[in-house]
C-alpha cells in the first residue's frame, strides 16, 4: 500500500522535471536572455499534481507575472528605483493582483514587478521576462495535456483506510475497558483520542481534494464522477461517525466521574457492550475497504463482510440494550447517559447502513451530475465525443 502511495510523488518529480527542462531549451530559442530562467521556474510552478488545476492555476500564475511586469514597465518609464518608488510599486502591484483575480498569486505580481524594475535595460528585459513566462506556461499546460498526471486516488484511499483503522483502534479500547474499574483520568485520554481524530479527518480531506482534482478533465479515467462521489460520501460517514464517538467518549468520562470506585458496568452488561463495539467497529474497517475497492468482485466480498457485521452489531445491540434497562431498572442512577450510549450506537449504525449508503450515493451522484451540466454545457459535449 505506501508503495502505489509513493509512486504519484516519483510521477510528478519526473514529469515536473521533464517539463522544466523542455521550456529552457524552447527559451534558449526564443528569448534574448543567455539564461532564461524564468520560463522553467514557471513550467515547474505551472506543472501541478493535477490536470485541472495545471490549467487553473497556470492561467492565474501568467496574468500575475504579466501583470506585474506591466506594472514594472510603467513605473520605470517615471521614476528609478528608490525606496519610495519600491513602497508604490508594491502597493500598487499588491492591488492589481486582487484586481485580475490571481487569487493566492497576488504576492507573485508585487515579485515580478520588483524584480523586472531593479534590472538594467527595463524594457527589453521586461518583455523577455514576458516571453520566457508564457513559454513556461505553455509548456507546462501542454505537458500535462499530453502526459497525463498521476491520479491519487491510490494515496486518498489509504487516507480513508487509516482513518477508519484509527476508528477501530478506539472503539475496541473503549469496549475493553467497560467491564473494569475505570479512572476518570483514562477515560478522559480516551476522549482526547478521539478529539485528535478530527486532526486525522482533516488530512484525509486534504488527500481526497486532490484526488478530486486529479479525477477532473483526466483522460485515464473514464468515470472520474463515480470515484470522487464514492470516495467523498465514504469520507462523510466516517467523519459523522468520528464525530458521534467523540460524543460516546464524552458519555463514558461523566459515567466515570459517578461511579470511581465500581466498574462503568457490571460483566454481564460490559461482556455485552464489548461485543458489540468489537463488532462495530468491524463493521467500520469493512466500509473503509468497501469504499476504497474499486474491483467489483473485492467490492462484493467486502459488501458482504460489512452487511454480516452489522447484522451481527445490530443482534448485540439489541442483547445490550435489554440488559441496560434490567440495570437502569434495578439502579435508576445516570440512566440518561445509558440512553445516550445507546443513542450514539444506533447513529453509527444507521451512518454504516447499506440501504442508507445506496441513497445517499445516488442522490450525490444526481446532483453533482445537473450541477455539472449546468456549470459546464460545453464541456459536456465536449467530453462526448
Amino acid at each position: 500500500m505506501k508503495k502505489r502511495g509513493r509512486q504519484p510523488v516519483v510521477a510528478q518529480a519526473l514529469r515536473s522535471t521533464v517539463a522544466a527542462t523542455i521550456s529552457y531549451v524552447v527559451a534558449l530559442q526564443l528569448s534574448s536572455e543567455p539564461a532564461p530562467l524564468t520560463a522553467p521556474l514557471t513550467a515547474l510552478l505551472v506543472v501541478q499534481v493535477t490536470l485541472y488545476s495545471t490549467l487553473t492555476t497556470g492561467i492565474r500564475r501568467v496574468n500575475s507575472v504579466v501583470a506585474g511586469v506591466l506594472i514594472a514597465i510603467g513605473f520605470s518609464a517615471l521614476v528609478g528605483l528608490t525606496w519610495w518608488s519600491l513602497c508604490l510599486i508594491i502597493l500598487a502591484s499588491l492591488a492589481a493582483g486582487h484586481l485580475v483575480r490571481v487569487d493566492e498569486f497576488v504576492p507573485e505580481v508585487a515579485i515580478s514587478a520588483m524584480l523586472v524594475l531593479g534590472v538594467t535595460q527595463v524594457a527589453d528585459t521586461a518583455w523577455d521576462r514576458v516571453l520566457e513566462t508564457l513559454i513556461g506556461a505553455a509548456v507546462g499546460m501542454l505537458f500535462n495535456l499530453l502526459f497525463a498526471p498521476p491520479v491519487w486516488v491510490h494515496t486518498a484511499g489509504e487516507s480513508i483506510e487509516d482513518l477508519a483503522r484509527r476508528l477501530r483502534d478506539l472503539l475496541v479500547l473503549i469496549g475493553e475497558g467497560l467491564g473494569a474499574h475505570t479512572p476518570v483520568e483514562r477515560a478522559a485520554a480516551r476522549l482526547h483520542e478521539a478529539r485528535r481524530l478530527d486532526n486525522d479527518v482533516a488530512r484525509v480531506d486534504a488527500a481526497l481534494r486532490q484526488a478530486e482534482d486529479s479525477l477532473r478533465l483526466n483522460p485515464r479515467v473514464k468515470e472520474g464522477l463515480l470515484h470522487r462521489v464514492v470516495l467523498r460520501t465514504g469520507l462523510d460517514t466516517l467523519e459523522i461517525c468520528t464525530v458521534v464517538l467523540r460524543v460516546l467518549a464524552r458519555s463514558l468520562t461523566d459515567l466515570a466521574k459517578h461511579r470511581r470506585d465500581e466498574p462503568l458496568f457490571p460483566p454481564d452488561v460490559a461482556d455485552a457492550l464489548q461485543e458489540l463495539f468489537t463488532h462495530i467497529a468491524k463493521a467500520v474497517e469493512s466500509f473503509a475497504v468497501l469504499v476504497t475497492t474499486q474491483i467489483s468482485e473485492n467490492a462484493e466480498e467486502a459488501e458482504s463482510r460489512l452487511a454480516s457485521e452489522l447484522e451481527e452489531a445490530g443482534l448485540s445491540r439489541e442483547r445490550a440494550a435489554r440488559l441496560l434497562l434490567q440495570r437502569v431498572q434495578q439502579h435508576p442512577q445516570q440512566w440518561q447517559l445509558h440512553g445516550a450510549l445507546l443513542s450514539e450506537v444506533d447513529r453509527i449504525l444507521d451512518e454504516l447502513d447499506l440501504e442508507h449508503r445506496t441513497k445517499r450515493l445516488m442522490e450525490e451522484l444526481d446532483r453533482s451530475a445537473r450541477e455539472q451540466r449546468e456549470r459546464f454545457p460545453r464541456l459536456r459535449k465536449l467530453t462526448r465525443l
